[in-house]
């Protein structure tokens, strides 16, 4: 089975950000698939530890609300516990002591009594857009919240007002546009928009009628 690293640079501490790219980058994969997904500043505490399966893919990791939203948009889900402890279970790093290796055991066969059945995550955020800079990649391009296209209206960030256009060449400057993944990305063509903009994750966006 192919592993493939779709993110490896996720907001830190950032939950709520990456709830949101996980259900946007989860689209892309094939119903079989297995995500295991690790934003977990509580490590180590009260949270639990769940496999979600949802149309089909399964994701691997802490019940934090990092599952929230592939979990509300799901058309068929299920919910479990990992009962399943390794003999060495460090206070700090479960992606690697429990996550991982229960992440192998689904894409192999999971040894019985991994894995209880429990009916929903402990912890759901609100499935809204987050008007928010939820991530910033290698190129300045700063990817928000936002789902719903509305290539009429304007986006305000980081002080300015910024019109849509549909690709890069269109643009004359810092512009908006819909993402390969659904949401709605700040870009400037041949430029670093976050340095231009200075934007900054958690940096709050908002539509202005044009």
């Amino acid at each position: 089975m192919p592993v493939i690293d779709a993110l490896h640079d996720a907001p830190d501490f950032g939950i709520e950000p990456a709830a949101h790219l996980l259900a946007a980058l989860a689209g892309e994969f094939p119903s079989h698939a297995i995500f295991l997904a690790v934003v977990d500043p509580g490590v180590g505490g009260r949270r639990d530890a769940i496999v979600v399966q949802a149309d089909g893919r399964r994701f691997v990791g802490p019940d934090n609300g990092l599952f929230s939203l592939v979990w509300k948009r799901a058309r068929r889900r299920k919910c479990f516990r990992i009962a399943w402890r390794p003999q060495r279970l460090t206070s700090s790093f479960h992606g690697r002591d429990l996550f991982a290796p229960v992440a192998a055991g689904l894409a192999t066969r999971v040894p019985r009594g991994w894995l209880a059945r429990k009916k929903a995550p402990d912890v759901l955020l609100r499935d809204e857009e987050l008007a928010r800079v939820i991530y910033i990649d290698h190129y300045g391009n700063a990817v928000t919240g936002l789902r719903k296209s509305r290539t009429q209206w304007r986006l305000r960030a980081g002080g300015r007002t910024l019109a849509y256009a549909r690709t890069f060449e269109a643009a004359r400057g810092p512009f908006w546009y819909e993402n390969s993944m659904g949401l709605v990305e700040i870009a400037a063509p041949r430029s670093n928009a976050a340095k231009r903009l200075h934007l900054r994750i958690g940096g709050r966006v908002a539509w202005v009628s044009a």
